[in-house]
């Protein structure tokens, strides 16, 4: 079975990181009880998803039907926030024990039943949600460093939308070759193995091709989107990326660009993740410093036509856009890279009033959340023919006048102007896995 991560926002404007270390997780009904659904401890920074699902593990557990859950919970845990009163802005890591727990262990019942079979099934799933909003405690609008977990644990089939892995990053140990022509194998989130399949559906961003993985081998790191496959223990891509060849890659939030117009000179990002780790130029939860020369190889996940390098270059830069940088392995501050990919993320706000256009599909929204510390308010929001209502919204008419929404879409800077496109417009129920398409 395989567990799938996201979250809800968080409280305060300010957070950018919460990771929390996950100790075990058992399937339970009544006295009998499951081994550990993880493979080993793992930290997991749920403020990273913002309307994303990302790959946590994958394992074999006892065959039975389960009713509960139990989640324990480290020490290792961790509070980041953006100070935006200097220039650039910094950040404040809350760590050790100034982060405390009103609990190590949570106890949760699911929503329906889950049920493993010994042989012939194929694999079934809990999607973890942790609701940031709830978790953070403040005292007069100030993060206390006291978090009260409230997880959210659902049962979900494969195919189900709260099955989906929107983000899955790892370091290539076997590309394909002329055995395993349609799959290659990347190191899973434990230093596992894990084979990725790929298939004549599979798209490839950023002018990546499978010759190109090929050729890359091991010193490449990819992005994967998928689902599960029925039959095995195994990913099927219907997106990949390649982040690096060089064998280096981070991803983060933008911060900072200088200048603010023309071509960007240099960039800063807050690190949410990184390959490999311990990198001192490149602080994991710290800001790491780019510069741009504009010869990088620039990527637009989920877009792959002539008009993505019109869209995104050193000169379509702009703070708020989450972004991954892969090159060869720093050697210094600021550093230097070969490729940028720009992201989907998950942005929060309110609608704008009186700017809905159904005709159009665009609607204005003033961005809060950490985004929204760094971006110009009112943005542009554009529904594009793959967009889709998630989360209590099925339609355009759900998008009311000063109403709570969530935007998950890349940003763009277009003409001068910060704008969002949309893949996915979020309602606030976080518990309807329904979608439905906008087109």
């Amino acid at each position: 079975m395989f567990l799938v991560g996201t979250d809800a926002p968080a409280p305060l404007p300010s957070v950018v990181g919460v990771k929390i270390q996950l100790e075990s997780i058992v399937l339970t009904n009544g006295s009998t009880k499951s081994s550990n659904l993880l493979t080993s401890p793992v930290v997991v920074d749920f403020a990273r998803y913002n309307g994303l699902q990302g790959f946590v593990d994958m394992n074999n557990v006892q065959a039975g039907t389960y009713t509960g859950v139990t989640i324990a919970l480290g020490t290792s845990n961790e509070i980041d926030y953006l100070n935006t009163g200097a220039t650039p802005p910094s950040i404040t890591n809350l760590t050790g024990s100034s982060v405390t727990l009103t609990t190590s262990s949570v106890n949760i019942t699911l929503n329906k039943s889950l049920t493993v079979n010994a042989t012939g099934g194929v694999p079934v799933g809990l999607r973890m949600d942790l609701d940031l909003g709830q978790s953070l405690q403040t005292s007069g609008g100030n993060i206390t460093g006291t978090i009260d977990p409230t997880f959210d644990v659902r049962t979900v089939a494969r195919t189900d939308n709260g099955a989906h892995i929107d983000e899955f990053i790892g370091s290539v140990t076997t590309p394909p070759s002329s055995a395993t022509a349609t799959s290659f194998v990347i190191t899973g989130p434990h230093g596992e193995p894990f084979t990725i399949n790929l298939s004549s559906s599979t798209e490839w961003d950023g002018g990546a091709s499978e010759s190109q993985l090929i050729s890359d081998g091991s010193n490449a790191i990819v992005l994967v989107a998928g689902q599960f496959d029925p039959a095995d223990q195994t990913l099927d891509a219907d997106e990949v990326a390649i982040l690096t060849d060089t064998g280096f890659y981070a991803g983060g939030l933008v911060t900072y660009v200088t200048p603010t117009t023309g071509q960007a000179t240099d960039m800063q990002f807050y690190v949410r993740h990184v390959l490999p780790s311990g990198i001192s130029q490149v602080p994991l939860g710290g800001i790491a410093n780019v510069t741009i020369t504009g010869n990088e190889r620039y990527g637009i996940y989920w877009m792959h036509n002539a008009f993505t390098n019109l869209l995104f270059n050193a000169s379509a830069m702009t703070p708020g856009q989450e972004i991954s940088v892969g090159g060869p392995d720093p050697a210094a501050s600021p550093i230097t890279v070969k490729r940028i990919h720009l992201r989907n993320w998950g942005y929060v706000g309110t609608v704008v009033k009186g700017s809905e256009n159904p005709g159009q599909g665009t609607f204005q929204m003033n961005v809060n959340g950490f985004a929204g510390q760094v971006i110009p308010s009112p943005i542009t929001v554009y529904l594009g023919t793959g967009c889709d209502f998630r989360y209590g919204f099925g339609a355009f008419n759900d998008i009311t006048d000063n109403g709570s929404i969530r935007v998950v879409g890349l940003l763009l800077k277009f003409n001068g102007q910060t704008v969002l496109v949309a893949r996915h417009i979020d309602g606030l129920n976080h518990t309807d896995m329904t979608a439905t398409s906008w087109q």
